[in-house]
């Protein structure tokens, strides 16, 4: 069951998500044309009408989104709408029915003491899941951790959590923590953030921890062994952060469908953390689902002057974060908004129908089934149409405009995640029984 849809842009959030964040092409195949119906005849209110019965019916999943460390705490109560991109309001207001949130930590020093000091600080994130569903909303929202609890607690029309790890670096060299966190609800996990850890490579490697190229020019054994203790477990290996060998190394490696969680495509936007062509035809043969994300800067490349021109708005303010700039009197915040219009007029930022542009992209070369949509929200995502979850509704209507049918868009905004995980459970179960 889903609610009504409020379409705010919120200008604000625009001057640190959209100012930016922290090769040959094989042959894709004969892939079936996309069904695209006459939209020219509809009126504005009749496509924006289609679209909402579309966004009402499908089972919309966002497949990666951030929480902060004190999550679902008297500070941040996502019961309550508040200054971050995702809560449980604004996922009802957008028609949002299901999200992966993310334990999430950033790499660090490989020393024993970090890694314990990290999986110290990340555990709590999943309490933090647990104790949103099971104490503090347990009547608007429940964890699934199985493909079919997301079909049937989205039937008793509550909202469907469901929990994803990124960054493995924490676990240090203890792979029975993966049975760990696989019992606490991880249904996914990254292996890296940016910088190579001990399992694999990264996209984007961190100088600061002594990155100087690749170190292992894929998985490591260990992130081999990761791969493979995954498969058994039932947990989808998610592609996202990795390098590009480490990738593709993931895609041959691995016994079951992968998903790339929030990634988008470097032919459009040229990124370490976006995906090539061949990598997008690795996920296809793969069977798995390259999940294009919202992220601003992986969506389009800003003009350097956007970013000057916010950066010295925000000290002509003196604000350095969102929180700052919501503390502003009234007046300054208008006037801060208003500065942020003509920066936005001058330089447009990315925006859904940029962000769209990927899904087609994709969907035309490795097709339908094996793309899927997120926004890695509270994470640096964030496209003007769609800066919350509040929004989302305006992802759908642009699919509309663009000729995506009903089973095209509700592909894109579950069904493939959805196949893919069924799959790996069925894969795990095999796995298990060969076990016994």
């Amino acid at each position: 069951m889903k609610r009504s849809f409020a379409p705010i842009i919120p200008t604000l959030a625009l001057a640190f998500l959209a100012a930016g964040c922290a090769e040959d092409t094989p042959e894709a195949g004969d892939l079936p044309d996309r069904a695209e119906p006459e939209m020219t005849e509809l009126s504005e209110e009749e496509l924006v009408e289609l679209a909402r019965g579309i966004h009402e019916r499908v089972i919309t999943i966002d497949t990666h989104i951030d929480i902060p460390f004190n999550f679902a705490t008297d500070e941040v109560d996502p019961g309550v709408r508040g200054p971050f991109q995702f809560d449980l309001p604004k996922a009802r207001e957008g028609g949002m029915d299901a999200f992966v949130l993310i334990a999430y930590h950033g790499q660090g020093e490989r020393t024993d003491e970090a890694m314990a000091e990290a999986w110290a600080r990340v555990l709590p994130k999943y309490h933090a899941i647990r104790r949103m569903a099971y104490e503090m909303h347990p009547d608007e929202v429940d964890i699934a951790y199985t493909a079919d609890d997301v079909v049937r607690i989205h039937g008793e029309g509550r909202l469907v959590a469901i929990i994803g790890k990124e960054n493995l670096w924490p676990i240090g060299y203890d792979l029975d923590r993966l049975q760990e966190i696989y019992d606490l609800g991880t249904r996914y996990i990254s292996l890296t953030h940016n910088g190579h850890n001990q399992f694999a490579d990264a996209a984007v490697e961190r100088a600061d921890l002594g990155d100087d190229g690749p170190e292992w020019g894929g998985l490591s054994p260990l992130g081999e062994q990761v791969v493979d203790e995954m498969n058994r477990l039932g947990m989808i290996v998610d592609v996202s952060h990795l390098s590009k060998d480490a990738m593709m190394h993931a895609t041959t490696h691995t016994r079951a469908p992968l998903i790339a969680s929030h990634s988008s495509i470097s032919a459009i936007r040229d990124h370490p953390r976006n995906l090539d062509d061949e990598q997008l035809l690795a996920i296809r043969a793969n069977g798995g689902v390259a999940q294009t994300t919202a992220l601003g800067s992986f969506v389009k490349a800003p003009p350097p002057e956007r970013g000057e021109a916010i950066a010295a708005l925000r000290d002509e303010f003196g604000v350095a974060s969102l929180a700052e700039i919501q503390a502003l009197p009234d007046d300054e915040q208008a006037a801060f908004s208003a500065r942020m219009e003509e920066i936005n007029e001058q330089f447009p930022p990315a925006d859904v129908a940029d962000y769209v542009d990927h899904i087609d992209y994709a969907v035309d070369l490795i097709g339908i089934d094996h793309v899927g949509i997120s926004s890695d929200f509270d994470g640096g995502g964030g496209v003007m149409g769609w800066m919350d979850a509040s929004e989302t509704f305006n992802v759908t209507l642009e699919l509309v405009r663009r000729g995506y049918s009903e089973e095209d868009i509700r592909k894109l905004w579950g069904g493939n995640f959805l196949r893919v995980w069924q799959e790996v459970e069925r894969v795990a179960a095999e796995l298990q029984a060969q076990d016994n």
